[in-house]
């Protein structure tokens, strides 16, 4: 069985020498490219005529639809802060806006957390003249803690 790592180098190696983006194919998946990305680089599960479609655009054999397949352990070896700039700055968007965040959440609903599992997220490209920025938008349902 190949694991979610070598699937992910080749649908990555694959989708670069092809020139698809993820955008492209969330648009042949009929799903979010965030939701795409994720599941290409190992943190999501496909469904098997998911895994099928994506093999079959870019070329892919069995053994990469069956990878797809394969329940995640959901950021398995991320136990560090990463050093990769851009992933770095979300590690000091939360240390720095953290407990801002948790804060007005608490407030605005009441004590509990957002999902990461019914979620969503998008992210745009933004314009600007000053420099182009980045915009976005994450969704979660929100989880009261229980009261017993």
């Amino acid at each position: 069985m190949l694991s979610k790592e070598d699937m992910t180098q080749a649908i990555v190696a694959a989708k670069t020498e092809q020139n698809v983006s993820w955008q492209a194919m969330g648009d042949h998946l009929g799903h979010s490219e965030v939701w795409v990305a994720s599941a290409c680089l190992g943190q999501n599960t496909m469904s098997k005529q998911e895994a099928e479609l994506t093999a079959g655009l870019l070329g892919l054999g069995p053994d990469v639809v069956a990878a797809l397949q394969v329940f995640p352990t959901k950021g398995a070896g991320q136990h560090y802060v990463p050093t990769d700039p851009l992933l770095y700055r979300f590690f000091e968007i939360c240390y720095v806006y953290g407990p801002t965040i948790k804060a007005i959440i608490n407030e605005k609903l009441c004590d509990g957390i957002m999902s990461a599992i019914d979620f969503s997220m998008d992210i745009e490209k933004v314009e600007d003249p000053k420099g182009d920025r980045v915009k976005i938008t994450m969704n979660g349902k929100f989880l009261p803690y229980k009261k017993w």
